[in-house]
């Protein structure tokens, strides 16, 4: 049977890590995000390989940004599947920060998990041989891509960005793409500093994750928030799927109670990885398993994507470089 497991997240992580890609231009996050990959196939039958001669357990990493219950349940099925196909035990560790999964696969600590984008520049910008990226979402629109999104309480009187001057701001997490790499990055592009002397907003913090962000707007502990969304599908339903759609599906939100008032460019979704030492064959089964997962079991499926999406596709490193590219833009001008 499975196992779950706590990792400790750390306040550095991948941030102090040294920068060990050349640097580039930097373009919109989601330049590459709107056309969907459609030459691969699905596997027919549920993959299978015996995976306990190179790997002793089968260790998964999981983001934080809402409780731990709620992840071990989504990703239970996840497990169940892994246990049957490989013939390997399976233990589930839901980080208490992204940090937490970050440092996990590059000590060689997580064989594989789902990431962020901006999680994976992390990781590749500290350490570009640790982890490869098999696969991403493709929304149910067809691209590859979501948003960030900055909501208030409907009932606060901020109608628009600029009425957020000297107002409260929650960002999500320092390794979240679209908690706080992109929204700062964009903010602070469109003349609305996060930080430093001429600040536009009056406070700016983590909240610890997304889902906490979103309840720290409701119970007026913020004025505002970033988390993200697909963009897609129905809006009073938190859309097609994100941590809207998920806090929604649990009954922990109306979408009445919230007003959007910013959304980003869009972003690439990010990568399902594991970690590059592992035998070419493990990958390739796993990556086959995974796209024969999103294609034959959609609940479960669902459950870890967040809500509703067409199914995963292959992805490359590529598909991430103007990401890693902010994140090396931001790394450095905080230096500066």
């Amino acid at each position: 049977m499975y196992r779950s497991l706590l990792i400790a997240g750390t306040a550095l992580a991948a941030l102090t890590g040294p920068a060990l890609a050349q640097s580039g231009e930097v373009k919109s996050a989601g330049e590459e995000a709107t056309t969907s990959v459609r030459d691969f196939e699905v596997p027919a039958e549920a993959p299978t390989m015996d995976f306990s001669p190179h790997v002793e357990t089968w260790r998964v990493g999981i983001l934080g940004g809402e409780n731990e219950a709620d992840r071990l349940r989504e990703y239970g099925c996840l497990a169940e599947h892994v246990e049957k196909q490989f013939n390997v035990d399976v233990e589930l560790f839901p980080a208490s920060d992204y940090a937490g999964v970050m440092q996990g696969l590059i000590s060689d600590n997580l064989e594989t998990a789902g990431l962020g984008s901006s999680g994976y520049a992390g990781i590749h910008l500290q350490d570009p041989e640790a982890v490869d990226p098999l696969v991403t979402n493709e929304q149910v629109d067809g691209s590859r891509g979501y948003y960030s999104v900055m909501l208030v309480r409907a009932d606060s009187g901020i109608e628009s960005l600029d009425d957020m001057a000297g107002k409260s701001l929650a960002f999500a997490d320092p390794n979240s793409t679209s908690g706080y790499l992109v929204p700062n990055y964009e903010l602070n592009r469109a003349g609305y500093a996060t930080e430093g002397p001429d600040a536009f907003f009056g406070e700016t913090a983590f909240s610890g994750g997304h889902e906490q962000g979103v309840v720290a707007v409701v119970n007026g502990q913020y004025d505002a928030a970033v988390t993200w969304v697909s963009g897609v599908g129905d809006k009073s339903k938190g859309y097609s799927r994100g941590n809207l759609r998920s806090m929604w599906e649990k009954g922990a939100l109306d979408m009445s109670d919230l007003r959007l008032i910013w959304q980003s460019n869009l972003i690439t979704n990010g990568p399902v990885v594991v970690r590059e030492d592992l035998p070419e064959t493990v990958k390739e089964t796993y990556q086959d398993f995974l796209l024969w997962l999103s294609y034959n079991d959609r609940e479960c499926y669902a459950n870890i994507a967040d809500g509703e999406a067409n199914g995963y596709v292959p992805v490359t490193h590529d598909f991430y470089e103007p990401i890693i590219n902010m994140r090396r833009a931001t790394m450095e001008s905080r230096r500066g």
